[in-house]
């Protein structure tokens, strides 16, 4: 079984910047959305299809380990890989580096719950993720 992933590019924005030109460290954060949209773009798992089944996928767990600083103008690539997991939940491994330099940034992993409409923790994997695994994850 090959690795699902999908890449998605930044460019580093004045307004994410402190003093020192470097990117302040929350927008990490947000740079690990991007790399789940692109994610759910790429493989029919994006927020509106997941609700759409019913479900809400807040994240449980974060986690980052900075490596290098970006810093204003640079672009960079924020690769979003899919962990398997038996579990009702969805991890996601992620490596950013710089477009500009080619330096790993920054690599984190972020944990994400299947909850219902009424905000019930679901314990069982749901039936449309399920066929999403067969789908994508079948050899």
């Amino acid at each position: 079984m090959s690795l699902l992933s999908a890449e998605a590019e930044i460019s580093v924005r004045f307004s994410e910047v402190d003093m020192l030109t470097i990117v302040w460290h929350g927008h990490y954060v947000q740079y690990f959305e991007e790399g789940r949209l692109a994610f759910g773009d790429k493989y029919g798992l994006g927020y509106m299809q997941v609700y759409d089944q019913g479900f809400s996928i807040p994240i449980v767990k974060l986690n980052i380990d900075y490596k290098f600083p970006l810093k204003f103008g640079e672009k960079a690539v924020i690769e979003t890989t899919y962990v398997k997991s038996d579990a009702a939940k969805l991890i996601f491994r992620y490596t950013i580096k710089s477009k500009t330099t080619g330096k790993l940034i920054a690599t984190g992993e972020t944990v994400q719950v299947f909850v219902d409409t009424q905000g019930i923790l679901s314990l069982t994997v749901p039936d449309f993720f399920l066929e999403w695994k067969k789908k994508w994850l079948s050899n």
